[in-house]
């Protein structure tokens, strides 16, 4: 997906060898890691994972039973979900501006890392859309702040916590709390719970 292509476009900004595999990958996030120079491999198999990588980052769109989730504990690999690899690998100690909401985190977290980079404060975010004016949906910058969308849905098949609850947030901009993800909220209420 678009968030977990950017994430590992940012980790291999700081230097890290970076490789994924995902059941479709297109455009436009086929060719962003075409161009990054991150190696994509189409659909789940366990043998994806007989590099034995150091750290596998988990997507929340797998589930326990896909292939490469079993080999990956079958083998011990250490892994991580996608929001603690942003977290780990992206925010650390940085102010996290965490944007959140129903409706407009991708315009919203846009419009932060335009203003931060506007301000010349050399920020770094993370954005799950593309940036007008920006070759990239992330930065890796030196100041003092991280911008990002929080999404409330689930983490990982062994974190059903929401996403936002690991980007650590010292600013919040909620832009709106609707029902959604009936799949796993039960109502407005239960929804509500997360933020």
């Amino acid at each position: 997906g678009t968030g977990m292509g950017s994430l590992a476009g940012l980790v291999q900004a700081q230097g890290y060898h970076v490789t994924g595999s995902d059941e479709h990958v297109y455009p436009p996030m086929s060719t962003r890691l075409a161009d990054w120079g991150i190696p994509v491999l189409e659909g789940y198999k366990a043998e994806h994972l007989d590099s034995k990588p150091d750290l596998v980052v988990v997507g929340n769109v797998i589930r326990k039973t896909n292939p490469e989730a079993v080999a990956m504990r079958e083998m011990g690999l250490a892994h991580i979900s996608m929001p603690e690899a942003i977290a780990r690998f992206g925010i650390g100690d940085k102010h996290s501006i965490v944007v959140a909401g129903t409706h407009g985190k991708t315009t919203t977290s846009s419009l932060i890392a335009h203003l931060l980079m506007d301000a010349q404060l050399d920020p770094s975010y993370l954005v799950g859309g593309a940036l007008v004016g920006y070759r990239e949906s992330f930065r890796s910058g030196d100041g003092d702040f991280f911008a990002i969308e929080g999404d409330e849905y689930d983490t990982a098949f062994f974190d059903k916590g929401p996403k936002f609850l690991h980007y650590r947030p010292h600013t919040v901009i909620l832009t709106s709390v609707e029902f959604d993800h009936a799949d796993i909220y039960r109502d407005l209420e239960h929804c509500k719970e997360s933020f």
